[in-house]
């Protein structure tokens, strides 16, 4: 199967990563060892040996000697050490930003250098999970008998995944990265609307005042989801009054309107899927989609095969995702 160009231009890059190692390379003693500034990252993410050491599969001991050979040989104290655990200092807030570019460096070079020898691989891709079990999943079948060689790993507990931190080589995602050695690129948006089940819109229509929201039950999110645009419109709606229920994810939204609790806000092409009746198509409540991709393997011949096959399925299905049913008919 022919590959597909992945055009830069269109996306939006984040950093220089050859300006910043031009600038490293003059900053820092040319006899450091990169399995020093690995666990460097390690316990700079992690906060402990412990945990560093199940991460780079490593004994404690080992670790913490790493630890201290690389502050000896840029004679600084990188960490403030707890009880707790191991807390940055400031020198050592300032070399985290050069070391996480000497990590992509160093691993543009490992992705150059399997470009060659065909799409093979792992790759982590992080995403909602009502967009992978309800688009991705169903469509990778077809790119799975292209690349057979080349494993996948969805990821959908987005809410732990930091794409900063290097936890996935891309994402779908519907939050702007803010930071990072990143290419993002808009897909398309998706598209909300308030929807019930069908006996609770027949319910509806019998009431005298119809286009009010006062009497009628809503399917809520829970506190730590608050800040989803579906949640706050709701809560807008319910002016301090209690839900019928909440719940903390798409798929418990769609099941308690399925069951009559009341309204909920969801998007429309789960919604439809699910058999729901739209009641107001159109509320003002939107997400754009993001291709998310380390900047460092952009070139990389097995992301770039999946980024092209994401993009896609998207745009392909950008009318079902952003609009409601009536105007896809």
């Amino acid at each position: 199967m022919p590959l597909k160009s992945w055009h830069i231009p269109k996306m939006e890059k984040m950093d220089n990563i050859e300006n910043q190692l031009s600038i490293i390379g003059k900053q820092l003693p040319h006899d450091l060892l990169w399995d020093d500034i690995k666990a460097f990252l390690a316990v700079a993410r992690t906060g402990t040996l412990s945990a560093s050491a199940q991460l780079l599969n490593l004994g404690v001991a080992t670790l913490s000697r790493r630890v201290d050979r690389l502050e000896k040989v840029l004679k600084i104290p990188l960490f403030v050490r707890h009880q707790s655990g191991y807390r940055l200092t400031e020198d050592g807030r300032d070399l985290l930003e050069k070391a996480e570019v000497m990590e992509a460096a160093a691993l543009a070079l490992a992705a150059g250098a399997s470009a060659a020898t065909g799409v093979s691989g792992k790759l982590r891709l992080a995403t909602a999970a009502n967009l992978a079990t309800g688009m991705i999943l169903p469509a990778l079948p077809k790119f799975r008998a292209n690349y057979p060689d080349l494993l996948v790993e969805v990821v959908t507990d987005i809410n732990s995944v930091n794409l900063h931190r290097r936890d996935a080589d891309l994402a779908i995602r519907m939050v702007k990265p803010e930071r990072g050695n990143l290419i993002l690129r808009r897909l398309g948006t998706l598209g909300y609307g308030l929807y019930s089940n069908s006996e609770y819109a027949l319910k509806r229509k019998e009431q005298i005042d119809y286009g009010s929201f006062e009497n009628d039950e809503f399917i809520s999110w829970c506190e730590a989801q608050s800040h989803l645009p579906a949640a706050q419109w709701v809560e807008r709606v319910l002016r301090s009054r209690q839900p019928a229920v909440t719940t903390s994810s798409l798929a418990t939204q769609v099941a308690a309107a399925k069951a009559g609790l009341g309204l909920a806000v969801l998007p429309h092409y789960l919604a439809s899927k699910a058999g729901l009746t739209c009641l107001v198509p159109d509320i003002g409540v939107e997400q754009p989609i993001y291709l998310v991709i380390q900047s460092d393997l952009a070139q990389s011949r097995r992301v770039r095969v999946l980024a092209d096959f994401l993009s896609d399925l998207v745009i392909k299905n950008r009318t079902k995702l952003s609009d409601p049913p009536e105007k896809q008919q």
